[in-house]
């Protein structure tokens, strides 16, 4: 019989992702503050894989809390070039900031899962993609920008891949699933082995 999950998150994708693949999952958003927690992360040294792993994991434990006896998962993806951490852009401006500094260089999607029940985190893994973006000419971002629209504001990089964001790259090394913020396939190994779906 399997295990309803609770998805720690409002990502559509994601619960798409889970729902495509044969999970029976509940969406309940958690309710913390991205920006306080990682605030005190920012010039500490702390990996932007750690960092996505800290977020995630306050989400799955938040949600954890209030779901009791709850097998709930918990997600963050955050996007490193160097040792710089970008964040969804505010506006089409910060998109076209984004992109003229992913231009023509290698940037890591780093995307966190954490599965907890009752509060106490029962297994964690971080998915890393490396994605490098063709040289952008400034005038076609400005095209790509106003073609793709609102679109842009909902990804950490300004793009999305399974959109006309793909014709941004030219080479891309890594897991489809961890590029669109949950790394499936050691989730669902994690699911099996923990009883909570069939296999």
């Amino acid at each position: 019989m399997a295990e309803k999950i609770i998805l720690a998150s409002g990502s559509p994708f994601r619960k798409a992702l889970l729902v495509n693949a044969g999970v029976v999952v509940e969406a309940v958003p958690a309710s913390v503050d991205e920006r306080a927690l990682e605030a005190p992360l920012q010039n500490s040294g702390v990996s932007p894989e750690d960092v996505a792993l800290v977020l995630a994991e306050a989400k799955a434990t938040e949600v954890s809390q209030r779901k009791p006896g709850a097998l709930v998962l918990g997600c963050d993806q955050t996007l490193s070039l160097g040792d710089e951490l970008f964040h969804k852009p505010a506006d089409m401006e910060g998109a076209r900031r984004h992109l003229l500094a992913l231009s023509g260089k290698t940037h890591h999607l780093n995307s966190a899962v954490v599965l907890a029940r009752d509060g106490q985190v029962l297994w964690r893994h971080v998915g890393i993609a490396s994605l490098t973006m063709r040289k952008l000419d400034p005038a076609f971002i400005g095209r790509h920008l106003a073609r793709v629209g609102a679109k842009a504001l909902s990804s950490v990089g300004a793009y999305q891949i399974e959109g006309e964001g793909i014709q941004l790259f030219e080479k891309i090394e890594g897991d489809y699933f961890t590029i669109v913020g949950l790394p499936l396939l050691p989730v669902l190994a994690k699911l099996r082995e923990l009883g909570a779906i069939d296999g």
